[in-house]
Parts: structure tokens; sequence; C-alpha cells
């Protein structure tokens, strides 16, 4: 497998409040973890500066001007933009970026430069819906690049799993409409934005939520994952899968409640490589979520992407 890694130090510059969990270090630490001889054959590329024009690709214009207008422009400032949610004078930079690696992965997969590819997106993405802030969130990473690889590389069907502990409400909302979009979600149940029902099935069964009990162990989730997601992609057969790669599932993150070890999200990139291979020849995006306990995020990311590397 040929996997490409993008990244670039602005992400490291959007700033949070002391305290919060969305913090640089998250990055540093993962950056050291990959410093390993294992990592070896991963190729580093520079993410590129999206447009602001490649919001529109998910978001009303009126929302990108909302973001852009409420940053700050004094370096020491940081600005409350959403109810958990805020922004710097970096914080732009840092969202073009993720979201120009997001859109540059899709395209190296389909254009053969790569297999598949792993995206340091810094702020999150996957709460941000059409017109909202939400969850440390201000533009949908995931969305964004679905929405190219449609637009750019005639995608018909596009699969996202999203294994973050909390529920993309947002990507769900942007896509419950859309057959030919599904979103398939393993997450906390009750836990915010305290939406993600078994229920909630889209326009044509195309939202697939796989909600777990707090207290949930990898048992629990590799039976989910087994029992609802593999069957539910199966059905959908797309021609690329992404996923909304949070690792705030694991034991030692205090965010959530669930027990989930860097074996199981090894395991579950197994199983989405092997979905790949079956139905999109390999081509796998991965975007990075929430994680927030430095040596869980290191260990279950780490894991994650050399899954990716040795396929």
């Amino acid at each position: 497998m040929t996997t490409r890694l993008y990244s670039h130090p602005d992400v490291l510059e959007h700033r949070t409040p002391a305290g919060h969990p969305d913090h640089p270090d998250r990055l540093k630490a993962l950056d050291l973890a990959l410093e390993h001889p294992h990592f070896d054959r991963l190729q580093r590329v520079e993410a590129p500066r999206a447009s602001e024009d490649a919001v529109l690709l998910a978001h009303s214009e009126e929302h990108l001007w909302h973001v852009m207008r409420s940053m700050p422009e004094d370096e020491d400032d940081i600005r409350q933009i959403g109810e958990d949610t805020y922004g710097s004078v970096a914080t732009l930079q840092a969202a073009f970026r993720s979201i120009g690696g997001a859109m540059a992965a899709v395209d190296d997969v389909f254009t053969g430069a790569a297999d598949n590819g792993f995206v340091t997106c810094r702020p999150p993405g996957h709460h941000a819906a059409f017109a909202r802030v939400a969850g440390f969130c201000l533009f949908n990473n995931v969305a964004i690049a679905a929405n190219h690889a449609r637009t750019v590389h005639g995608a018909e069907r596009i699969a996202i799993i999203d294994w973050d502990a909390h529920h993309g409400d947002g990507t769900q909302a942007l896509f419950e409409n859309d057959r030919n979009t599904m979103v398939a979600s393993l997450h906390e149940e009750g836990l915010y934005p305290f939406t993600g029902k078994v229920d909630e099935t889209g326009i044509a069964g195309n939202i697939v939520n796989a909600p777990l009990r707090s207290g949930a162990t990898g048992d629990q989730f590799r039976e989910a994952f087994r029992d609802r997601i593999i069957p539910a992609v199966i059905n959908f057969s797309p021609d690329i899968i992404l996923i909304s790669a949070g690792f705030d599932a694991h034991y030692r993150d205090r965010v959530s409640h669930l027990n989930l070890k860097g074996e199981d999200f090894d395991w579950a990139t197994g199983r989405v490589m092997e979905l790949a291979e079956r139905f999109c020849q390999n081509r796998v995006v991965s975007l990075l979520e929430g994680g927030y306990d430095l040596e869980g995020l290191a260990e279950s990311a780490g894991m994650h992407i050399l899954r990716l590397i040795r396929g």
C-alpha cells in the first residue's frame, strides 16, 4: 500500500483557551509517535491551502463569511465563536490547510498517486452543519472531501464511516437527504450531541447509526461494526470510503465513557480496507476528528495509520 500523511505546521497554530481539549499538543504527540521506524514507508505531504470557495462544497456562503468575520485580529486574542468553539488569528489558516489536505488526499487516491491517506485535520469537522458551528468544529472537512470527490472525480456513491465517540451530527444533517452518500456512525449513546439514534435512517436508509452504551469495550464495538456497519457498506457498494477518525473512544480518554484500545481501531481499519479492496480499488481517506488524551491518541491513531500502510 502507498499511504500518504497530509499535514502542515499551520494546523498547530489554531489556539483555544487553556484547558480546552483541542490543543496543539495532540498533534505533537502523534508526530512523535510517527517518528518510529515502523512509519518509514509513510509518505509525508504538505497539505495545500484550500480556497475559501472550497468551504461552499458543504456550507452556505453566509456561514463562511460568519466564521471569517468572527476571527480576531490580535495575535493574543482567542474569540468564542460557538458554545464550545473558538478561533484565534491563525485558525482560518489551520482550517483551510485541513480542508486542502482532505481534498488533496481525495485527488491522490483517485489518480493513483496513493492508495489511501490520513489527514491531520485541526479544527475537527464532523459537528459542523450547513450553517452551524458546533463541537469545536468550524467547517465539515469530511463533507467537503465527499463533495469534492463527487464534483471533481465523478464519485457516484460515497461512504463515510465515523467512529468518533461523539455522533457526527453535522455530517448526518448534510447527507441525510442524499441517497448517494452513506453515513455510518459508531458512537456513545447519550453523549453530546445527543443524536445518532438507530431510528435515524435518512431518506433511503443511507444513515446507519450504531450507538454504544456507556462503558462499552472493544468487543461491543467490533460486534456493532460487524453486524451493522459492514453489511451496510456491502449493500451500498461505494466508490470511495472516507473515515471520520476520532480516537476519543480510547479507554484513557475522559471525554467519553467508552473503553476501546488501539487494537480495536487497528481491527476496524483492517475491515474498512477489506471493503475498499472489494468495492473501490482500495480508495480510503481518513480524517482526524477527536482524540484528546495524548497517549491514547498517539497509540490509536498510530495503529490506524500503520494498518493503512501495511494493508
